[in-house]
């Protein structure tokens, strides 16, 4: 889980390439480095800790000369954030230098042999023995020499090369990593997320898993594993370079926080046309989903936790039992699925390792796949049958906001829409649940506006150990995610349980003011969800309730209440979150955490 970006061109690429690292840090913020060709040699810069580390030991890039180079911004899998195992990593005799984002399952085995030849290692990590393979392979012929180390590696890669024999070109080569090429005017470019490349270019190159390419200032060559060249479509970034720039807010988490009425309208406007939702994505016939007996939702993280959430309105307005599995579990679990399981798999990215292996498995037993992604031509939107994008724009903050409330939207609309087409809600239910879900942006701007004072409820909460969040049926699930974004921003324990199970063991760990955040919602099962908070209170818990507007039960049990719009209940996790979102932020500020960029996380996973 790192970012890689390499540029060729006639400007000098040391201060390009930092820039494009700015724009990669949230992939990864351990270590980070530069490798420029000048004058027939390879100069390396690396550090420990943040791109602005790397920024001061180059000047801003003024020491390190050169028109052709490749840099790095490192999350460590092998080998502990260190200015040694750093990217970018140098062959012995000097001559080339990669950056790697991925991981090589086989080097343990590789490192064996290529010690054994004599070739000595630097860094503990597994990237090192790439260099060393490329050297080794080197006869004079670069493109030869990166196809054979290719076939060598096993695991994920996105691998850029310099070579100080070929100074103008850079080589880099895709498996199971996202790449992308950027196509300039007399400069060219790479990176792993075109967050990097639309300062400078918004005209991109997509590579396939197995494709190679040779890129010069003057032109990107493309070839398969058997050096045959590919002709590829230039496509066209659409996204806007300020969605990437925090727009005077003092973090991307809290600007995503914000975007979110005009995120979820993105998604769901063009996709309701004169009183009907159209999923043009989408071919999925009467006779299919009649056909489907259970649905399955695979992810990882608060993409897993949307899946939950959607469960219960799927399964309530198309009455198909819906399963929700952690993708990291259901690529082991010698699943039950077959040609009447419609598999759902949810990605930000589009590029979880854990989430394209399980949709793997569950298509080579027969499951048709729908992929819910935010990018565009990544790895899980081409690997899918139908791909719903979230259109959410970039998302920069590590912890997701924006990104889990467009996969509820979709999820919304994928379920009204397989309940019209299957008959299993009427006209009048499915004309009323659509007014509602059409109102959502509103009713998610009306949450954030009147509750503009959560930073003062975080400072009542902030100095904590340990939370717990509780709610029964949907409110369960969203309480997954909203003590998911308190621990992966705050560094509080912050655990969920469903309410009803307090009383089976969890109640053991209640104790004098202890924070526990009660979603009640629900209006079928309020007293039960109020009889909960009665228990955690009568062991002297503090108690922050959730709930919507006119709730006037929950003031005489809570300690402290949050007020949101009534919506019906099917659609309620888009708005519950939002405070959620809002207190976990507050309270990560109080407790001076790095909120963006929390200790130990990559925004794309794209390592098992």
């Amino acid at each position: 889980m790192c970012g890689i970006v390499g540029y060729t061109g006639v400007q000098g690429a040391s201060p390009i390439l930092l820039e494009g690292l700015k724009k990669l840090e949230y992939r990864g913020y351990d270590s980070a480095g530069i490798a420029l060709v000048n004058d027939g040699t390879i100069s390396i810069a690396k550090v420990t800790g943040r791109i602005a580390n790397l920024c001061e030991k180059t000047n801003d890039g003024k020491d390190y000369p050169g028109t052709t180079g490749i840099g790095h911004t490192r999350w460590a899998t092998h080998g502990a954030p260190s200015d040694t195992n750093a990217h970018p990593h140098m062959s012995n005799d000097g001559r080339f230098a990669i950056v790697h984002n991925g991981i090589i399952e086989n080097y343990m085995s590789l490192h064996d042999e290529l010690t054994a030849k004599g070739y000595h290692f630097e860094s503990e990590t597994d990237t090192e023995v790439i260099v060393h393979l490329l050297e080794m392979y080197y006869k004079g012929d670069i493109r030869k020499a990166v196809i054979k180390t290719s076939a060598r590696l096993q695991g994920s890669y996105a691998l850029g090369v310099i070579c100080a024999d070929d100074p103008d070109k850079l080589y880099v080569a895709r498996e199971a990593s996202p790449l992308i090429l950027g196509v300039g005017v007399g400069e060219n470019f790479f990176a792993s997320d075109v967050t990097a490349l639309v300062s400078y270019t918004r005209n991109a190159i997509y590579l396939e898993d197995g494709e190679f390419a040779e890129i010069s200032p003057e032109e990107i060559k493309v070839f398969d594993v058997a050096l045959q060249p590919v002709n590829k479509k230039i496509s066209r970034i659409v996204w806007d370079i300020q969605a990437a720039e925090k727009g005077g807010y003092e973090h991307f988490m809290l600007k995503e926080i914000m975007e979110q009425p005009r995120a979820f309208k993105a998604t769901i406007a063009p996709r309701i046309k004169e009183g009907e939702i159209v999923l043009d994505e989408t071919d999925l016939s009467k006779e299919y989903l009649e056909s489907v007996n259970k649905i399955v939702i695979t992810a990882c993280g608060s993409a897993y936790y949307a899946g939950c959430a959607a469960k219960y309105t799927i399964e309530k307005l198309c009455r198909v039992p819906v399963i929700t599995e952690l993708a990291s579990e259901l690529r082991y679990a010698d699943p039950l699925i077959d040609e009447h399981t419609l598999l759902i798999v949810l990605s930000q990215s589009g590029e979880t390792a854990d989430t394209i292996a399980a949709m793997k498995e569950c298509k080579s037993r027969g499951a048709k796949t729908i992929a819910i992604v935010n990018v565009v031509g990544s790895t899980i939107a081409k690997l899918a049958d139908h791909a719903l994008y979230t259109w959410a724009g970039p998302e920069i903050a590590v912890a997701t906001t924006k990104g889990y409330t467009t996969q509820l939207a979709v999820l919304y609309l994928f379920s009204l829409y397989t309940a019209k087409k299957i008959g299993s809600i009427s006209d009048e239910e499915f004309n009323r649940l659509l007014t509602a879900l059409k109102a959502l942006p509103k009713k998610i701007q009306e949450t954030i506006d009147t509750n503009s004072k959560i930073h003062q409820l975080a400072i009542k909460y902030y100095d904590n150990k340990s939370m717990f969040f509780i709610g029964r049926n949907t409110d369960y699930a969203i309480a997954l995610e909203g003590a998911l974004k308190m621990k992966e921003i705050s560094y509080i324990h912050a655990e969920s349980y469903a309410a009803g199970e307090l009383k089976h063991g969890t109640i053991a760990l209640i104790e004098e003011h202890r924070p526990v955040v009660a979603l009640c919602y629900n209006e079928k099962i309020m007293e039960k969800t109020l009889s909960n908070i009665v228990e955690v209170k009568a062991r002297g818990a503090d108690v922050l309730a959730l709930t919507y507007k006119g709730n006037h039960q929950i003031v005489s049990v809570a300690n402290d209440v949050i007020y949101v719009p009534k919506v019906d209940t099917l659609f309620s996790a888009a708005v519950e979150i939002i405070p959620l979102q809002m207190l976990a932020y507050y309270v990560a500020k109080l407790n001076e955490c790095d909120i963006d960029k929390p200790k130990n996380l990559a925004k794309s996973v794209t390592v098992e």
